[in-house]
């Protein structure tokens, strides 16, 4: 169906409006290949965000020989509101951890794969030298595997920056997570602009694909949505994941708003028709969601 500019008006939500839309449904995983995934991660000493965050989405994604890795540790140095990691300072990188990660992707027999890590404000590199080792131990094992970097904005240093465009990674991504009003409050030590800017770097000087992601139903008004894919547009990302927030513990934001199936599957026709080239829109569709396809 085609957006109406009706569909469009501004609309924000009330707490009490949560419970209007029925929350999510999560598809039950396959635990024979859970376990098999797991199994193997357990012997390398790793753990997958599909597996820490009990994605539901994971039983897909390790069928299409998929998977996302989180680097650099269990401990981030900012405090975001809608995330469940501890928040602290980290141990020091692992120098075996990039190549622990590339021996788990040849046993999984993974064929695409996403890196990605918490904010280690607390490194002279922010973290970015085990992005760059990361990847080029998969890539020294298998040249075929492609590999997306979900990565923090570095405090958009442009030397961090030029690291990943020229680390050997076939896309890179950056979340955006929320709009400019809420930034400030969801993520209050990161910032709205700094994300663009960290996004316009990798834009104009990688030559792969650039990827967003945003949250919803953290109270944002349909209007800023729309604005702040715009932005993304203008900055020159091309793929864009929507997904619903869900509320990780009763200590975190909460979730403001569910949104129906259909208004993700208009908000998808509309994002195509602002001009992005791929989309993935849906309650439960996460930053690495069909990563390989989108």
């Amino acid at each position: 169906m085609k957006a109406h500019p009706s569909n469009l008006q501004s609309s924000v939500f009330n707490p009490q409006s949560a419970s209007s839309v029925q929350k999510p449904h999560v598809k039950a995983p396959d635990p024979e290949l859970i376990g098999q995934t797991s199994k193997i991660l357990h012997a390398h000493n790793l753990t997958t965000v599909c597996e820490a965050a009990a994605c539901p989405n994971r039983t897909e994604c390790y069928a299409r020989q998929t998977a996302t890795f989180m680097i650099l540790g269990d401990t981030c140095t900012r405090a975001c509101r809608f995330c469940n990691v501890k928040t602290g300072k980290g141990s020091p990188p692992d120098p075996t951890e990039p190549q622990r990660i590339a021996q788990a992707v040849k046993d999984l027999e993974l064929r695409y794969v996403v890196i990605t890590s918490v904010d280690r404000d607390d490194l002279p590199d922010l973290g970015a030298g085990q992005f760059v080792h990361t990847v080029e131990a998969i890539k020294m094992m298998d040249s075929s595997i492609k590999v997306e970097l979900l990565t923090p904005d570095f405090k958009a240093k442009e030397a961090l920056l030029a690291r990943m465009v020229s680390c050997g990674a076939d896309k890179l991504a950056h979340n955006e997570e929320t709009v400019r009003r809420l930034s400030p409050s969801i993520r209050p030590q990161s910032d709205y602009d700094r994300s663009l800017a960290t996004l316009r770097y990798y834009a104009e000087h990688f030559k792969g694909a650039v990827k967003s992601s945003l949250m919803v139903g953290l109270g944002e008004h349909e209007t800023e949505l729309l604005e702040t894919m715009e932005a993304l547009l203008k900055v020159g990302v091309t793929e864009l994941t929507l997904g619903q927030y869900l509320q990780p513990t009763p200590h975190h934001h909460p979730v403001i708003h569910y949104y129906t199936p259909e208004w993700f599957e208009r908000m998808k026709e509309k994002a195509y028709e602002m001009g992005f080239e791929a989309v993935a829109s849906g309650a439960l569709v996460r930053s690495s969601y069909r990563a390989d396809a989108l």
